[in-house]
């Protein structure tokens, strides 16, 4: 199985993270599609970035539309790009807090009306919106963010109180033990971010899924 493959935030290594212009360069590069950032403004507009301030220091939950730089784009207009593109979406949910706001809720109906329900997985380290978005959206897949090791039996509660169907482990987490577990429990395993040809033809013989990265070179060794 030749495992999915997706620029992480784009192609940062050549185009600015979380841009059009980047997301572009991945599909034109061959890979599937790509993952990117969600967060919310302080007049609910959905946008796509990473960090919670922009490079100018202003802080993204007090800004409204009109004042977002040019090269930030709505999550609006990225799933319209890959409606359109047919283009693969890993879509990171970020949080300034544990509790869920309606950024869920109105990522998933996004995601709905433009048809990507099948196209899309939603992801995040915190898995009380993981949870939020089964219950608003059952129908579309979720994936739950590691950066460290946990203990099996933790992991296996998180999974199954917020019903993912992937994990998402940092890339140096993963070995032939975790793999073996994700397969008796049905979890697809998705990973970031794979930035080494050895690395990543290591988890491809795994029988990783999908494999997130900075360089689409990189990543299309294991083709």
């Amino acid at each position: 199985m030749t495992p999915l493959l997706l620029g992480h935030r784009g192609t940062p290594a050549l185009h600015r993270e979380n841009t059009l212009t980047g997301f572009h360069a991945a599909l034109d590069a061959g890979l599937d599609g790509v993952e990117l950032d969600v967060r919310r403004l302080g007049d609910g507009t959905l946008v796509v970035h990473h960090d919670a301030q922009l490079e100018d220091g202003r802080s993204l939950p007090t800004l409204r539309a009109a004042e977002l730089p040019a090269s930030v784009p709505t999550l609006d207009a990225v799933l319209a790009w890959a409606a359109d593109t047919g283009a693969f979406v890993n879509v990171e949910l970020k949080h300034e807090a544990a509790r869920p706001d309606d950024r869920v809720g109105r990522t998933l109906d996004a995601i709905r009306a433009h048809g990507l329900t099948r196209r899309v997985i939603v992801s995040s380290f915190m898995p009380t919106l993981l949870r939020a978005a089964r219950d608003a959206a059952p129908d579309i897949s979720r994936g739950l963010l590691t950066h460290r090791p946990y203990p099996p039996l933790l992991v296996r509660a998180v999974m199954a109180w917020t019903g993912s169907a992937a994990l998402h482990p940092h890339h140096a987490l993963i070995d032939a033990a975790l793999m073996a577990t994700a397969r008796r429990r049905g979890w697809q395993v998705n990973t970031w971010t794979v930035n080494d040809p050895a690395e990543a033809a290591r988890l491809s013989a795994l029988g990783v899924h999908a494999l997130i990265g900075d360089h689409p070179d990189v990543l299309l060794t294991v083709r």
